[in-house]
């Protein structure tokens, strides 16, 4: 071990104090101060978040937790709404360390999973998110007294847990991966307060003071002025990924029926084999308005396990959604192992409805591309598929089927004067959709366009789409467990 730090804590090993009667009145007026901002914070349009970590894990109260969903899950589904405060203990940073030296991750490794956090904090701030983040840093030195300190005393002995000796022990390869950590994720509106955690009135006044003046500055200037973006660039050739699909595709009646028993027969089984194997998976429905996604939806959850499947209908952000980032919604429904969420609509509606309609500035749909594309890879990472469809039919059809509805009185409830409005924006929904696609469909979450003119066309090329990718995940998965026993094999001799 080497107690002489040169690295990027040894500016914070100094050795400040605080007496006590400093503190104390300190304390007292500080209590006031942040008692008023969280008043004042009630009536803001944005939400304060603080997260505390640090080498000194009793002193933030680390509590980070694992699951069968993605680590960030953890996290999306508790921001706090707008004029609330959020405090984390522990969290995403502590979740990368302990993890990057329990497993050994290598620097590329540890790299990947900053990546998507770096991302993550850079998306709650450009949503307006006041985020605070704190490591409360004790030198080595001191870690080590602390610790033989509560080893002789059994009052203090709880407060220590096996992981900070193992801190003690590997105290410099723990240092190099939390100074990348920091290091990686200290950006201009994210940045990271480090804090000397030997005296706790200095420590615990020291990040109050922070707080407060943070707070106080953001209520008086107002956010901060987001980035200009880059303008939607229309394809090179002037045509629409859309005018590539073959809307003539037909499939007869009797055709119909026989595939479609074959096809569900071998999605009872995959759905029931994705199950057993603990595998989540998440399927996305958009498509033009009255292009038959529900159709298609319930011929897949008629073959399904019902106690497995679960489909989400997207309609218009309630007050309580508004009051936070567009994707928290849409976390919240991530499903657990073995279990399957249906989207009818979905996340990308930031990129369509929301820019057409004029419900998101600029800035915002056009940074959420890469949000969404981020979102889907944490996703895919964590071990879930993201099976997209686009269905789409032409203007003729569409009006068909509108007029279809409004005179059978069971079909009467889908039509609104919203999809009449809809639809004299055919073309701005047609370029919007085009822009999405192309930005969004990736080697992990691509997008298949379905042909969806004939309604049986579409059904059967959905079934076989979803069909063809769980085999795809189940064999993957198949491969690794093979790899992983191979492995275990070869360590046992």
């Amino acid at each position: 071990m080497n107690s002489n730090n040169t690295g990027l804590f040894a500016a914070t090993e100094v050795g400040n104090t605080i007496g006590k009667e400093e503190y104390e009145e300190a304390v007292a007026k500080l209590r006031v101060e942040l008692l008023n901002l969280q008043f004042d914070l009630q009536e803001a349009d944005f939400s304060l978040i603080v997260v505390l970590a640090g080498d000194d894990r009793p002193g933030c109260a680390d509590t980070v937790r694992t699951s069968d969903r993605p680590v960030l899950w953890h996290y999306w589904r508790r921001l706090p709404p707008h004029g609330r405060a959020g405090l984390y203990l522990g969290a995403w940073p502590a979740f990368v360390v302990q993890r990057a030296m329990a497993e050994k991750w290598s620097e590329l490794e540890i790299d990947g999973a900053l990546d998507h956090i770096e991302r993550f904090e850079h998306e709650l701030a450009l949503d307006g998110t006041l985020l605070l983040k704190f490591w409360l840093h004790i030198p080595e030195s001191e870690l080590k007294k602390r610790l033989k300190g509560a080893k002789k005393e059994s009052k203090k002995h709880w407060r220590f847990e096996e992981r900070d000796w193992e801190i003690l022990d590997n105290f410099d390869e723990f240092l190099r991966v939390v100074e990348r950590t920091i290091r990686r994720t200290n950006n201009p509106d994210t940045g990271w307060n480090i804090i000397e955690s030997t005296d706790q009135r200095y420590r615990n006044l020291t990040v109050g003071r922070h707080i407060a003046e943070a707070l106080k500055n953001r209520l008086e200037s107002g956010p901060p002025v987001p980035p200009a973006t880059a303008t939607s660039v229309p394809s090179s050739t002037g045509q629409n990924v859309l005018d590539q699909i073959d809307l003539t595709a037909i499939v007869p009646a009797e055709d119909y029926k026989k595939e479609l028993a074959k096809l569900q027969a071998r999605l009872n089984g995959l759905s029931r084999s994705l199950v057993d194997a603990g595998i989540a998976c998440v399927m996305v429905f958009e498509g033009v308005d009255a292009a038959g996604k529900g159709g298609a939806i319930r011929r897949l959850t008629a073959a399904m396990p019902i106690q497995s499947v679960r489909v989400v209908p997207i309609a218009a952000p309630s007050d309580e959604e508004l009051a936070r980032h567009y994707l928290w919604r849409f976390w919240r429904e991530i499903p657990a192992a073995g279990k399957i969420v249906i989207f009818d609509r979905s996340w990308y509606g930031r990129v369509l409805v929301a820019r057409v309609e004029g419900f998101a500035e600029e800035n915002e749909w056009q940074r959420a591309y890469e949000e969404i594309n981020d979102f889907e890879s944490i996703l895919d990472q964590a071990g879930i598929p993201v099976i997209k469809f686009w269905l789409q039919i032409d203007a003729d059809e569409q009006l068909q089927r509108f007029e279809s509805r409004a005179e059978t009185p069971y079909k009467k409830y889908k039509l609104t004067d919203e999809d009449f409005r809809n639809r004299e924006k055919w073309d701005l929904y047609q370029q919007a959709t085009h822009d999405m696609i192309t930005r969004t469909s990736t080697s992990y979450a691509p997008w298949y366009l379905v042909a969806a003119n004939d309604k049986r066309h579409a059904r059967l090329t959905v079934l076989r789409t979803v069909c063809k990718r769980l085999e795809e995940k189940l064999d993957d998965v198949s491969k690794r467990d093979r790899k992983k026993d191979k492995d275990k094999k070869r360590k046992g001799k």
